[in-house]
């Protein structure tokens, strides 16, 4: 199923980048190994409910192929406003032999091209920089539209993407976080997090949502940790990808935000770096 979608999406960062691609196929793995697994905090009760699985905003699809591989009886379909993530996630579905996943072009800031009651679980992850403030409440009551009596609506979000002891790398968080919240994206009363994960359960009862329920995740990439290349390699690629956006909001010019860049990467190359990412998994029930 695909929509016409159009280029001025309000990703903040170019959709359609390769190296934007890159890194959210890294990024997934991490994500997901800090989470123990896919679905680790459902009980077996409500998975074998389960059969038709939703990813809203599913990038190169690495969520999906790996729910599609350890639930080999669900059926699970990924959108994303990005056609070249959406093309390589369908090629990695056909050469792993993912019968059981799909993957179409669809903007989810318009409502969902899907039927009433299409799907089991809806499953969304990191949408905060994705679109406005505005729109939350709006995708969360589609999100509801589409699930059947009893499905399920599981949502993972960040008020930072990490917490160093890096002052260049501090800096330029501080940058993004209020350019965000000038531009409309977050929650934040004053543009210092992204201020999501505190409303996002009544976000989600709002929509029609019964027994939430919600669980932290903490990702340590201090270095000398599993995790630190990974992170170390989103920061370095990420930060170039925002470069035009925290540019553009007039809080850093191009010669400061190369400093900092610079300054930035040779700190969490240090011996001391330390570096921590909490964040969220909200979910429940429809009625």
């Amino acid at each position: 199923m695909t929509g016409d979608v159009q280029s001025n999406n309000s990703y903040i960062i170019d959709a359609e980048n390769p190296a934007e691609m890159a890194r959210l196929m890294q990024f997934d793995r991490t994500t997901t190994d800090a989470m123990d697994g896919v679905l680790a905090e459902q009980p077996d009760s409500a998975l074998t409910r389960i059969h038709n699985v939703l990813d809203l905003g599913c990038g190169p699809g690495g969520w999906v192929l790996d729910v599609a591989y350890e639930y080999p009886d669900f059926e699970i379909e990924g959108v994303d406003i990005s056609k070249i993530m959406v093309n390589y996630a369908n090629t990695r579905a056909r050469t792993q032999g993912r019968a059981n996943a799909s993957f179409a072009v669809m903007d989810i800031t318009q409502p969902l091209d899907f039927p009433d009651a299409s799907f089991d679980l809806v499953n969304a992850r990191f949408l905060i920089n994705v679109f406005h403030r505005d729109h939350w409440s709006v995708l969360m009551k589609e999100a509801v539209r589409i699930l059947r009596p009893g499905g399920i609506l599981r949502w993972t979000e960040t008020d930072r993407f990490g917490l160093t002891n890096s002052l260049a790398g501090e800096r330029m968080m501080a940058f993004a976080l209020e350019a965000e919240w000038h531009a409309g994206y977050t929650f934040s009363p004053d543009g210092r997090s992204n201020g999501i994960t505190p409303v996002l359960g009544r976000l989600m009862r709002q929509a029609g949502i019964q027994s939430v329920q919600e669980k932290a995740h903490l990702l340590n990439y201090s270095a000398g940790t599993e995790a630190w290349q990974s992170m170390y390699d989103n920061a370095r690629v990420g930060l170039e990808l925002m470069r035009p956006f925290l540019v553009k909001a007039g809080l850093v010019n191009e010669a400061e935000m190369d400093r900092l860049y610079q300054q930035g990467m040779i700190e969490m190359m240090a011996e001391d770096f330390c570096g921590v990412w909490y964040y969220m998994t909200a979910w429940g029930s429809k009625p």
